[in-house]
């Protein structure tokens, strides 16, 4: 039944790449990357103080979408391969570094197979982004993912939506939780025409399926992979509206609550690195 969850998520993120990768100034905005050559994606630049020195770098970034903040990897020095399960989306990272003049690599994979699909065991770098981990069904087999592509003395970033922010319901009055914090076998079923930047039509394939894990969770199963945690960083933003009309952004293009900013954690950093 996985298969089948994967498979709708995946027709959703086909649609959505399209919508995402437009010229029209609708969705990631992506001709900046084309018109500036010094351009990097918010996530990124947030990012930068964590990340550190990736200069010449073998990265990989897993779930890559449309590559935007692929191809800033790219312009920070690493050499990067991109990862997506979508076709349409490895189409328009490619398009995207093409016009961009970057050179990265795109490889299009579940990334419950990068490990097959990619050098096992040759990237200093594992790179993950927002809005990642809530479509896999099992942290601890990203976990092993990740140990796998990593060489010895690699490092693992990941900047991710906080599972207490995945757990609240943005209809209920108040900030309410209302779903589970920790993983579960059954995902949550969601059926949305939208996405969450302004594109120029609805989606037609509208049903999806999330699963949380709890911070602990992500935790322990990189310290069982024999992992070290080097960062564990919360953050009291997040680089979308996660809860529509109560959230206020932020020069950085990050969002933060409104009313006291500083009550919940809406994201969270993690690097750490496989031991030599």
């Amino acid at each position: 039944m996985t298969s089948d969850y994967i498979d709708a998520n995946r027709a959703n993120w086909d649609e959505r790449a399209t919508l995402h990768a437009a010229r029209d100034g609708s969705g990631y905005g992506v001709q900046r990357y084309v018109e500036d050559s010094a351009a990097l994606s918010d996530v990124v630049r947030f990012d930068l103080p964590l990340l550190g020195d990736i200069a010449g770098k073998r990265a990989v970034h897993l779930q890559c979408h449309i590559g935007t903040d692929t191809l800033s990897l790219a312009r920070l020095g690493a050499r990067v391969t991109g990862l997506d399960f979508s076709e349409n989306a490895v189409a328009e990272a490619r398009r995207l570094a093409d016009e961009a003049g970057v050179q990265v690599d795109f490889v299009r994979s579940d990334v419950r197979r990068a490990a097959e699909a990619l050098p096992r065991g040759e990237f200093d770098l594992v790179y993950t982004g927002i809005g990642a981990l809530c479509w896999l069904p099992s942290i601890t087999e990203w976990a092993g993912v990740v140990t796998e592509l990593l060489a010895p003395g690699g490092t693992l970033h990941i900047r991710e939506g906080h599972p207490v922010l995945w757990a609240m319901n943005e209809d209920l009055p108040g900030l309410t939780l209302a779903f589970p914090y920790f993983e579960q076998t059954a995902p949550l079923e969601w059926d949305d025409d939208s996405t969450y930047v302004a594109v120029s039509a609805p989606l037609t394939s509208t049903k999806t399926y999330e699963w949380n894990h709890g911070l602990g969770e992500i935790v322990t199963a990189l310290l069982e992979r024999g992992l070290r945690l080097d960062a564990l960083v919360e953050h009291d933003s997040v680089p979308w509206e996660a809860l529509p009309g109560r959230m206020t952004e932020r020069p950085n293009g990050e969002f933060a609550l409104t009313e006291q900013p500083s009550v919940m954690p809406l994201s969270y950093t993690i690097r750490a690195t496989k031991v030599a």
